[in-house]
């Protein structure tokens, strides 16, 4: 069975089953303690190649952030992006205030002014004049001021500004909240094989919302590939608390999130696929909402990813097997 597009929700937006998520194309950029929050150096020149080699195999959905890169991920991406603007359904998030001359991160607002000002910032570095689907990038926002910002999405909607909006979290609830709003359309979560997120996946059920599903390959651990030696400007060097699946010492890949990647091997490599394309037939047999956003630095790994969508999903066996294998 062949999966090659999906809905965002109630939006009726079309998109590829698959959306190409650009943190990792924003380059180096940190905390104010110095903590990295890339994932080390990038070639711009090969972004480009990557996002037009991915509009070619028939990828449409591109994800991005204001703060990736402090900037630099929506303005390499306006740029590869060119002409065929139109061509793709566009997704950015604010709520992060960082300094683009240090590449650092240095707090977060909730205010609607500066959510106009983010989105006027955002709509310039991408060279367009309306997003597509726009992000609170907040997970923990309080439901008050949350509220207030969704009701200034209504505002970019009439506006034309936005088409539609969602909330990147993990929290159910807070994620109903966002979607009390008609063009709310989505919400943006962590879900892949090892991390399922089945509260989530019902709320969007319940509420005719689009799953994203960010770490759709738990942050490279799904790829195959054992992360010994990380670069410096690496996130996964020094893992925040939330980054699970590697070492807090820098060590790489946690031994036991490796064992568990191997015990699925066999079916994720089913069908002759790739480990990653594997982990992203799970996220599609595990629900029609899914729109998984691997992350990419390079034309190999854009056409190992977008090289998923001919394969399709997983089996209700291969989904019923791993959750066994899990202990699920």
């Amino acid at each position: 069975m062949e999966t090659t597009s999906r809905t965002l929700g109630r939006s009726g937006i079309e998109v590829s089953a698959l959306g190409f998520g650009c943190w990792a194309i924003g380059g180096e950029w940190q905390a104010a303690d110095g903590q990295p929050l890339g994932w080390g150096k990038v070639d711009d020149e090969e972004t480009v190649r990557a996002v037009r080699r991915a509009l070619d195999l028939g990828v449409t959905f591109f994800d991005t952030a204001d703060v990736y890169g402090t900037g630099h991920s929506e303005e390499v991406l306006g740029r590869a992006l060119g002409k065929r603007r139109d061509q793709v359904v566009l997704a950015t998030k604010w709520g992060n205030v960082f300094d683009p001359d240090t590449r650092t991160l240095t707090g977060a607002d909730d205010s609607p002014e500066y959510a106009r000002r983010a989105l006027t910032a955002s709509l310039r570095r991408l060279g367009t004049d309306y997003v597509d689907l726009y992000q609170l990038h907040l997970s923990d926002a309080e439901p008050e001021k949350a509220a207030q910002l969704r009701d200034l999405c209504e505002e970019f909607v009439k506006e034309g500004l936005v088409r539609a909006y969602a909330w990147s979290t993990d929290d159910p609830a807070r994620a109903a909240l966002f979607a009390e709003g008609e063009h709310c359309a989505a919400v943006q979560h962590a879900l892949n094989v090892l991390q399922d997120a089945p509260d989530m996946l019902a709320l969007c059920e319940r509420l005719d919302l689009a799953s994203i599903n960010r770490s759709p390959l738990a942050m490279g651990l799904l790829t195959g590939k054992r992360h010994t030696s990380l670069e410096a400007g690496d996130i996964r060097s020094k893992p925040p608390a939330w980054l699970q699946g590697f070492g807090g010492d820098g060590s790489g890949s946690d031994p036991e999130w490796v064992g568990r990647v191997e015990a699925l091997r066999d079916i994720l490599t089913s069908d002759c696929r790739t480990p990653a394309q594997g982990a992203l037939a799970w996220l599609w047999a595990r629900s029609p909402r899914t729109v998984p956003i691997p992350g990419f630095r390079s034309v190999a790994q854009a056409e190992d990813n977008a090289g998923a969508i001919a394969k399709g999903p997983l089996t209700a066996e291969q989904l019923a097997e791993i959750d066994r294998l899990l202990g699920r």
